[in-house]
């Protein structure tokens, strides 16, 4: 692997694999370095042997029409499939149909972003005092709450109603209300990039842990430590495109990279005044779709869960679960966000799967013996334990808004940053807004560099088309 490199990308996350095609593209010449033994980041594609089925153990859903990642899967013929089925919830033990929606949506529609920020809970405890003595409103607050816990993984205490008006407009934009499933999965996506940085000679260096960054007004040089030993890069500027929880993390645990000299205080601000989410999530696959014959406590002409797409609860545990609909494959996932989260991170697979097991007994009627018998198999990823994640994604506190300006602003136009929790569009926790802050990071670095050309010439050092790169991947 060479030590000179025209940019390093930190990261091989969405944000970094696009930012590094759209470097390349641009002649530069980029090296990504990766702690992880894969590229993708949070998107984490598994393949169920028995079903040939992608299994989603980090980004699932594409929401909405986003044209960063459709105009790509559709540029490669990969088939894209609404998310379909019904919505079922779970209310003071009674199962069926969800209505709440309406409710829930009226609401979400009174934050007003003119107004003084301030959290979601002190926006419903502000706009709806009385609502202990009204059993509908005090509902429709319960699933508000869990409504945008679930969403954003995210601590109603402190997620800010100006960000979440700034999420409802960007999802508005691009039809967010809806969901969809590519063919393969994220997998799909990760691929069509992998060929994209073979295509522009782009190395990458995987199971590559960057322990220090030293950077000064023109140079950066890194100290990163491999399979093979410690290994030194340095480069004109770097990307920066590693998860916010990795950037909060102190420097001495693992995973977390220590700038020399520290980041100037405004970006570690910035770093400090954006929360990162906290969710877990396990994929059950049973013998057969059990829930299809749910609710079996009701009448003999009563609706049954075959065409269940969610379940939603105030469950402690798993509130939220969801089948793979309109497929017709026998998988369950679990949703546990925010404290949810917090009492099964760190815990073994065994437990995590166990309260799995318990919160489907309590929500379906289904005995724990009959779903023990069914599940054949569990897949699960605790981000919060990871120490290349330490999260989910990130959302924005209350009073925070345009903290996320700050995170993404250049430093000396040596240091830049991209990611998820950098979009400033109300995109942020997205695949796509990941994607698009590594396109925009990859345009703030090549104008820089044009900046810095005095003589009219290119500082781009282009590669002679059709040439291949003469870097191996590593």
């Amino acid at each position: 692997m060479p030590t000179e490199a025209d940019v390093i990308v930190v990261g091989a996350g969405a944000a970094g694999i696009s930012a590094a095609v759209a470097l390349a593209g641009r002649g530069l010449s980029v090296t990504i370095l990766e702690a992880r033994e894969r590229i993708g980041g949070r998107i984490f594609t598994l393949r169920d042997a028995k079903h040939q089925a992608p299994v989603e153990l980090g980004a699932e859903f594409i929401h909405g029409r986003p044209p960063e990642i459709w105009k790509l899967l559709k540029s490669h013929q990969v088939k894209v499939r609404e998310v379909g089925g019904d919505s079922w919830c779970v209310a003071d033990g009674r199962l069926g149909p969800c209505d709440f929606f309406f409710d829930v949506d009226e609401i979400l529609t009174k934050m007003d972003d003119r107004k003084p920020d301030r959290s979601f809970l002190d926006f419903l405890h502000e706009c709806f005092p009385d609502s202990n003595k009204n059993s509908k409103m005090r509902e429709a607050k319960k699933w508000a709450t869990g409504y945008v816990t679930g969403f954003n993984a995210a601590d109603p205490a402190l997620v800010g109603v100006h960000w979440l008006v700034q999420e409802m407009r960007a999802e508005e934009k691009i039809e967010g209300d809806r969901a969809f499933r590519a063919e393969h999965g994220y997998a799909g996506l990760i691929e069509i990039f992998r060929k994209q940085l073979d295509e522009g000679g782009v190395v990458v260096a995987t199971s590559t842990v960057v322990e220090d960054l030293r950077w000064n007004s023109g140079r950066v040089e890194i100290l990163a430590r491999g399979a093979n030993g410690a290994k030194r890069l340095s480069a004109p500027r770097a990307l920066i495109t590693v998860p916010l929880g990795v950037l909060q993390t102190r420097s001495d645990e693992r995973g977390a990279i220590r700038f020399i000299p520290e980041l100037p205080e405004p970006k570690r601000e910035a770093i400090r005044n954006v929360a990162m989410g906290k969710v877990i999530r396990v994929v059950l696959r049973f013998r057969e779709r059990f829930w299809e014959d749910c609710p079996k406590f009701e009448g003999k002409n009563s609706k049954k869960m075959g065409g269940m797409s969610f379940l939603f609860s105030h469950d402690d545990w798993f509130p939220t679960w969801w089948t793979w609909a309109p497929e017709k494959l026998p998988f369950l996932t679990g949703w546990a966000p925010f404290h949810s989260a917090e009492r099964l991170s760190g815990k073994d697979e065994a437990f995590v799967v166990e309260q799995g097991i318990k919160a489907l007994h309590r929500l379906l009627g289904v005995s724990k013996r009959e779903l023990d018998g069914l599940l054949e198999h569990a897949y699960l990823h605790d981000w919060q334990s990871d120490p290349f994640s330490r999260g989910a994604y990130s959302y924005g506190k209350a009073g925070s808004l345009g903290v996320q300006e700050a995170l993404a602003a250049p430093i000396t136009d040596v240091l830049f940053f991209a990611g998820e929790a950098t979009d400033q569009s109300g995109n942020n926790g997205t695949v796509h807004g990941a994607i698009a802050s590594g396109r925009r990071a990859a345009e703030e670095i090549v104008k820089a560099i044009a900046a810095k050309n005095r003589t009219g010439k290119s500082p781009l050092r282009l590669r002679r088309k059709g040439a291949a790169p003469d870097r191996a991947r590593e």
